[in-house]
């Protein structure tokens, strides 16, 4: 069978998206970010930059003839059959390019988790699996095109991988699992439909991609697209020193990053915002602060500033925040800048204390105490509720109250025993007020 090569335009010629990509090559420095999911209309180079993504992707050290891409240099990244033949000293290591498997929307669930026979199961273990997506996504990318379409089976699987970086396949009771540890990247267009919040929260970080407005920069998108189709391959070439250039700085990142720090006043003040916005997932904390350390690194710095922190949350928080349903989830910037410049003039090293203790704090405890605080807090705008007038005397109207007397009504509708003679109301007829009542 004749393998076809699939041609990718290089990512450095890309035009504009400056957010997709930033956010592409964070997750290629540091995979921990945990992904990023790519909003925005069609044909705006969404599924294009991912898969140019592959070209910046350093080669990984792989246990040869591998299915699962199985790390030859940790145990806890093997599938059983590697671990034991690391034990004896039997593996091989080789270098392969990251993996980026494409996820089909209509793949089936054999297909993405790979399918078992029992029989040979039983004797063999996991010799009997056939791999499938999962086991090739393993330590690479899994990219799902249009990921708000996916099936809801498909979608439990790829949550409980994600969560477990381990796959496991069950059949007839028997139990087989390898580990699959990936990079989520998907794309879609809020047109066809919105994503469900417990798969949105899967993905690291999120950027909105919309159409470029500046008519050079279209103008300059419909050359590049033409050059590269005249001539792929001396497109790429010329490409090749800028791709050559962002490669080594991913490169130089990834060498950083372990280095990089954050201090614990910057990481209460991530805290302190995501409880102001709203945020209730707690791996918003975790994803903002992993981010803001490899925007450190990228920028070649050992240390966490508020601007790497903004930019994080900008990045990490617009999914997670709570919107009504079928809403597209967003962050408002200028609300975002407010709440981190509040949590920037209060003191970081006092410990707050809980909002409901800090109310009960602020209530006056007498009339006294009252009074003054009514006082000190003149300037404040306060709430006056006015009269709109004497309320009625239900005095005035005098109704015989006979209690020795219940009946049920007898007309449809009504089951309710009421203290009445009659099955009818009484009437009452109109008065003019006396004076002195109004």
């Amino acid at each position: 069978m004749h393998h076809i090569k699939r041609r990718t335009i290089p990512f450095t010629s890309i035009v504009g998206q400056d957010d997709m990509k930033f956010a592409l090559i964070l997750n290629a420095i540091n995979p921990r970010i945990g992904g990023v999911l790519i909003r925005g209309d069609k044909g705006t180079a969404k599924s294009t930059a991912v898969r140019a993504l592959a070209d910046l992707l350093e080669n990984i050290p792989v246990v040869e003839d591998c299915p699962f891409n199985c790390n030859p240099g940790d145990p806890e990244e093997m599938c059983d059959l590697c671990f034991e033949r690391s034990q004896k000293s039997q593996i091989r290591e080789v270098l392969r390019r990251m993996p980026v498997i494409d996820l089909p929307l209509g793949a089936t669930e054999d297909r993405v988790v790979g399918s078992l026979n029992v029989e040979r199961a039983i004797k063999e273990g996991i010799k009997a699996l056939e791999p499938g997506i999962l086991a090739a996504a393993n330590r690479g990318i899994l990219y799902i095109d249009e990921v708000n379409l996916l099936d809801d089976h498909v979608a439990d699987v790829l949550l409980d991988s994600a969560a477990m970086g381990v796959n496991i396949v069950e059949r007839e009771g028997v139990s087989v699992a390898h580990p699959s540890k990936f990079i989520l990247v998907g794309t879609m267009n809020p047109e066809e439909g919105e994503l469900r919040p417990q798969l949105l929260d899967r993905f690291g970080l999120q950027v909105n991609v919309a159409g470029i407005e500046d008519v050079d920069q279209r103008v300059l998108i419909v050359k590049m697209a033409e050059r590269f189709d005249a001539d792929p391959e001396g497109f790429s070439r010329k490409q090749q020193p800028q791709q050559e250039e962002l490669k080594e700085k991913i490169s130089d990142a990834k060498k950083i990053l372990p280095r990089v720090t954050i201090s614990d006043d910057l990481l209460r003040s991530v805290a302190l915002t995501c409880i102001d916005l709203g945020v209730k997932t707690h791996r918003a904390e975790i994803v903002i602060s992993r981010t803001a350390k490899t925007i450190a690194a990228l920028d070649g710095r050992h240390e966490v500033n508020r601007e790497d922190l903004k930019k994080a949350m900008e990045l990490a928080l617009a999914h997670r925040m709570r919107s009504r349903p079928f809403e597209p989830p967003t962050l408002n910037r200028d609300r975002l800048e407010k709440s981190m410049e509040k949590q920037k003039q209060e003191p970081q090293h006092q410990s707050r204390k809980p909002p409901q203790q800090e109310r009960q704090e602020q209530q006056p405890q007498d009339p006294e105490n009252q009074q003054d605080s009514g006082q000190t807090q003149a300037s404040q705008p306060q709430e006056m509720v006015f009269e709109i007038g004497s309320p009625i005397d239900m005095r005035q109207i005098k109704m015989p109250r006979k209690r020795d007397r219940v009946l049920r009504r007898k007309t449809n509708g009504r089951r309710m025993n009421t203290l009445a003679t009659q099955r009818s109301g009484r009437y009452l007829r109109q008065r003019m007020p006396k004076e002195g009542t109004i």
